[in-house]
């Protein structure tokens, strides 16, 4: 009967601290929504497409069709260069605090034959001021067209996966990857063959979706 009674003893009073415990140990805070700042250019800004159409907004879809709570925040302009994207971004981690910074920036540095060199500091600069803003960084790479001969889009390449090693970011190797290298690419792709058209744009969203999500 004491082995009995004692054991009962026990398990009433770790009954007890489990109730204790959940008593005085308060609401659990929630995890406050993701905020991801697309940091683009044209290709980011929906140039000559119909507003909600490009692969920022369809991002924005997404997140919400899957339950991620997230808020998107496209800062994407036509044009910008990597210097661009560089002189904006404190304002922006200012502002916006993001928990997130996609970076798609690059092509208009190699379409203006800017130096290489350039833009891999910029890019470098963007990620670590990013980073010290608390913010995941995505990496999100370019390529360049064959006419600009073999040695220099390898370079060119390589800059986007050489600065996502160096910095710690996750790298989406080719925005592109499925429209600019398909077989009947020219369909993809507005008049000015630069700017994929609004049918494109789901593929795009398909090649920083796997990248990006697991980060959220």
């Amino acid at each position: 009967m004491t082995d009995k009674t004692s054991f009962g003893s026990a398990l009433r009073r770790r009954r007890l601290l489990a109730y204790c415990s959940v008593l005085f140990a308060g609401p659990v805070a929630a995890k406050p929504p993701a905020r991801v700042l697309v940091l683009g250019d044209s290709l980011s800004a929906e140039y000559g497409l119909p507003r909600g159409s490009g692969w920022v907004a369809l991002l924005e879809q997404r997140l919400k069709a899957q339950g991620i709570a997230a808020t998107v925040i496209n800062a994407s302009v036509s044009g910008d260069t990597t210097s661009g994207g560089r002189s904006r971004l404190p304002a922006l981690l200012s502002s916006q605090h993001p928990t997130h910074v996609v970076v798609e920036l690059g092509g208009n540095d190699a379409l203006r034959g800017l130096p290489l060199a350039m833009t891999r500091d910029n890019l470098k600069a963007i990620a670590m001021a990013a980073k010290g803003a608390g913010a995941k960084v995505v990496l999100v790479g370019m390529r360049m067209p064959p006419n600009y001969g073999r040695q220099y889009a390898e370079d060119f390449s390589a800059l986007y996966t050489d600065t996502a090693r160096e910095q710690g970011a996750a790298l989406v190797p080719f925005l592109l990857a499925g429209v600019a290298d398909a077989p009947d690419a020219d369909r993809h792709f507005q008049p000015d063959r630069i700017h994929p058209l609004a049918s494109a744009h789901p593929r795009l969203l398909d090649n920083v979706w796997p990248v990006l999500k697991p980060l959220l």
